[in-house]
């Protein structure tokens, strides 16, 4: 059943419709990716497509933008078709095309040579743009000298530099920090504003609630469409965040007890999720049923619930979450049993766990640059460990440098105890190592790539095909084992590298953004198998810029500039945080947003859709102050109210505070 969800804030008509789209299927072969789409966009708006890999984003941007016909179907950009609308549109791609070996304005003038903008044009262009995304200074860097943010923001300038009516963004921040994707979506909101229209496809939903409406795709198919308010309200459930010592068997009790009505139980670094259709009576029933088994709780807490409960449950709904297949565990973990339980670390855990990765004023420099400064890590075997920063930040040396593959300039190296030679052949044995760049070879077949690493890992030869066919079957891909790897899209090839780096069972996995680009079905599935191995004694350091998902994380430590800056479970780094997070509703929040950053420093305000995030180091005095600023301007408060502080909140206030 396909449900179209209608919302209060559009009311479309021919005059102010910018997409149109009607009846759209297209068929590669005898294979439906698109079948029989429907939705419009108006002008100005900024319009979400979500959905899991393989729904039919990227084939419905590639008709939107007039590189590919449609099967059947009615698709208009401005009352033109899309071949006919090119030069009005800008459209950028996952893998958008610079030109590394260009700099920003070589790589801009190219863009401008191929729409003929004139030189005036282009000049005025250039510089508009150039300083909305805080590039102008670095305008004779090579792209290839970039950070991924950089990369973007350029990209992004290129496709603008036409001046197009129309913006088509196919998952533009995957593997951009969470600063990075802050500032970009500010750009966006500036756009849309000037009345450009904005189509974006993204594996966040936490992006997702920054745009005007949304629409879930799946199966070729738009399931639901809405603004986020209202998609959140069409879900019928609350969310509960229960803070408990004993997440593993606080889990088992609510997702196995019928007596009481639970939609669903999520694991995250120091507490659970749990989705109830009465607030009320679901929190008495989760207190007296965790009360009934002698398990403590330090808080059972109401809270909105998210886009992604949204989608989650809406696939569950329709039978589409992936199934879950248990690891063929042959080998005794590090507790000294199969499937032992492994008690979650708490803020102020003094277990006596042996410390699996160890690291004390680790240092790292390249020439005169200093990557790595004084670092300390300590992790215990059971325990998930996230390191966090943004690009640049020295993440991925350390990383390097705590596996083996990087020499460290200074400090001190412990793995598994082994403080001399980490890159022994019976140590590395022992670790598995999931890098960004996927770590498979792309001219093997899936089947080929796993045999390698099965030798490689050493896997006794008899244990091989059960191990394989766990990590086929965990990814859906039965029947495709003879594919090219390289033919995969992102997020398959992300499930078959993190499912070839634990195929040996390994006592500590380190794994770099594991989760760039993946949907957030396969990213829970993601994090149900990351939390297995943890709760049988796996040690495990992830780095990821998707910092709703750091919340699963034990602890955290927040890197900036290659020096830590913060450290801690995530509830504790989110209530130490100073100040106040304000969320603020007024009429025109553009228009809001320039005047408070003429006053606040620009990171402390943010939009987000139709509100506005603002963070205040002394609310009674600062509050009084954007009332008078705001009503002085003509803008009325429609709500004003205190919220709390996101990760990301927590993240980006850490890094500009550290910056400053």
């Amino acid at each position: 059943m396909i449900l179209q969800a209608t919302t209060q804030s559009y009311n479309f008509s021919s005059s102010t419709a910018a997409v149109f789209v009607h009846g759209l299927h297209k068929h590669y072969g005898n294979l439906p990716a698109v079948r029989g789409i429907d939705f419009t966009v108006n002008k100005g708006e900024m319009f979400g497509l979500i959905g899991p890999d393989g729904a039919g984003k990227t084939t419905t941007f590639h008709i939107l933008s007039g590189v590919m016909e449609a099967t059947t179907g009615e698709v208009q950009i401005f009352g033109l078709p899309p071949r006919d609308a090119r030069l009005t549109t800008g459209y950028l791609t996952q893998q958008f095309s610079l030109f590394q070996d260009l700099s920003i304005d070589e790589n801009l003038r190219y863009a401008a040579g191929l729409r003929t903008i004139p030189e005036d044009l282009f000049q005025e262009r250039r510089h508009k743009y150039l300083s909305l995304m805080n590039l102008e200074q670095f305008s004779n860097r090579l792209a290839g000298q970039l950070s991924g943010g950089m990369k973007q923001k350029l990209a992004l300038c290129c496709a603008l530099v036409s001046q197009p009516q129309i913006l088509l963004l196919d998952e533009p921040t995957t593997g951009v920090d969470p600063v990075s994707r802050r500032e970009f979506w500010d750009v966006l909101a500036e756009l849309s504003v000037e009345g450009i229209t904005i189509v974006v496809a993204t594996p966040y939903l936490d992006e997702a609630e920054r745009c005007h409406r949304v629409a879930f795709m799946y199966n070729g198919q738009i399931q639901e469409i809405g603004t986020p308010n209202s998609l959140r309200a069409s879900l019928g459930l609350y969310r509960l965040e229960v803070h408990t010592p004993n997440l593993e068997l606080a889990e088992q009790v609510l997702l196995q007890n019928e007596s009481i009505n639970i939609s669903d139980v999520q694991t995250f670094g120091d507490r659970l999720d749990v989705l109830v259709p009465d607030l009320a009576e679901g929190e008495t029933q989760v207190r007296q049923l965790l009360q009934k088994h002698q398990l403590t709780f330090s808080s059972i807490t109401p809270a909105e619930p998210t886009l992604e409960n949204v989608f989650v449950a809406r696939l569950r709904q329709q039978g589409k979450a992936p199934q879950s297949f248990l690891f063929p565990r042959y080998r005794k973990g590090i507790r000294g049993t199969i499937n032992s339980n492994v008690e979650i670390l708490s803020e102020e855990s003094t277990t006596s766990s042996p410390i699996a990765i160890y690291a004390h004023n680790l240092s790292r420099s390249f020439g005169s640059f200093q990557a790595v400064k004084n670092v300390n890590i300590k992790v215990q075997y059971g325990e998930i460990f996230g390191l966090l920063g943004a690009n640049g930040a020295g993440k991925t040396t350390t990383i390097k440098m705590l596996c083996g593959l990087l020499g460290a300039t200074g400090g001190e190296i412990s793995l598994k105890g082994e403080t001399g030679n980490l890159r022994s052949p019976e140590l590395r044995r022992r670790i598995g190592y999931m890098s960004q760049k996927f770590t498979l070879y792309d001219d093997l077949t899936i089947l080929e790539n796993l045999e390698f690493y099965s030798g490689v890992y050493g896997v006794p030869r008899k244990l091989r095909r059960e191990k394989i066919e766990w990590v086929i079957a965990t990814c859906g891909l039965e029947g495709q084992e003879m594919m090219i790897t390289g033919q995969l899209p992102g997020g398959w090839k992300q499930r078959v590298a993190f499912g070839a780096s634990v195929l040996h069972e390994p006592d500590i996995l380190f794994l770099d953004e594991p989760t760039s680009g993946v949907d957030p079905l396969a990213r829970r599935q993601f994090w149900k198998l990351i939390n297995d191995f943890a709760r049988n004694g796996t040690a495990i350091l992830v780095t990821t810029h998707y910092l709703e998902e750091a919340e699963q994380c034990n602890r955290m430590s927040f890197m900036v500039a290659g020096e830590t800056a913060a450290e801690g479970s995530p509830s504790y780094i989110k209530s130490s945080q100073p100040g106040q997070l304000i969320e603020l509703i007024v009429d025109h929040n553009q228009a809001a947003s320039n005047l408070l950053k003429k006053y606040l420093e620009p990171w402390r305000v943010s939009i987000f859709a139709t509100s506005l995030h603002i963070v205040l180091n002394h609310p009674e005095q600062e509050i009084p102050m954007l009332r008078e600023l705001l009503e002085q301007a003509n803008l009325s408060i429609h709500s004003l109210r205190p919220i709390c502080f996101s990760l990301e909140d927590a993240f980006i206030g850490i890094v500009q505070r550290a910056q400053n």
